[in-house]
């Protein structure tokens, strides 16, 4: 299986800084999830459209094939690069992945094409498993300016995890949190150790490390 890292936001409401640097208990996001990805995936895919600021990590990198799609274009170009028929794809800004919960998805795959998580807040389509089927709906979403993620499970096989299977490897329930502004980082800077939460910004002319 190949593990897709999406990192291909503009982080306008983050000062427009760059939240797969953002460190959380002491070490970067992208460091914890390229790490995890190590240990569960065969290949590594991170699909952004700043890769220089990767350049120091041994991952693959892309850029979108088809620019300025959201996430949806995201997916897809993992997806395309991909050489595993089934994908795990995560953001970039999520600093508390679960690794025995991303070993139970991968567990459920069987015959399906997606397997998503469904919160009470509704799916979670940035930790979820695609299988490479989804590529010709997702271009003709892409085609038609349909970037909703939902449409790409009502038309592949699904499988749909409910709250219930979720709370026992979420009892934190911090397993979904992500950072998409100043906002959400104080509200996760209450969970952990003040002092091991900031945020790294490369500098313009340098590598991420």
């Amino acid at each position: 299986m190949t593990g897709i890292i999406l990192s291909g936001g503009k982080n306008t409401r983050m000062g427009g800084r760059n939240k797969a640097f953002i460190r959380i208990d002491g070490e970067l996001i992208i460091d914890r999830t390229i790490g995890l990805f190590r240990a569960l995936f065969d290949e590594i895919i991170l699909v952004t459209n700043s890769p220089m600021e990767y350049i120091d990590y041994d991952v693959q990198i892309v850029t979108d094939i088809i620019k300025n799609k959201a996430a949806l274009g995201g997916i897809y170009t993992g997806l395309f690069y991909a050489s595993s028929n089934h994908c795990f794809v995560a953001a970039c800004d999520m600093p508390f992945l679960n690794r025995r919960f991303i070993e139970y998805m991968i567990g459920r795959i069987d015959a399906y094409d997606i397997v998503v998580p469904r919160t009470p807040d509704g799916f979670q389509p940035l930790h979820a498993v695609y299988s490479k089927r989804c590529i010709p709906f997702i271009k003709k979403l892409i085609d038609s300016d349909r970037l909703t993620i939902r449409p790409v499970y009502k038309h592949c096989k699904t499988l749909t995890l409910p709250p219930d299977v979720i709370t026992g490897f979420n009892s934190k329930e911090r397993m979904f949190l992500n950072i998409n502004s100043l906002e959400d980082l104080d509200n996760i800077t209450r969970r952990v150790t003040p002092e091991r939460c900031s945020v790294r910004v490369p500098p313009a002319d340098a590598p991420a490390r």
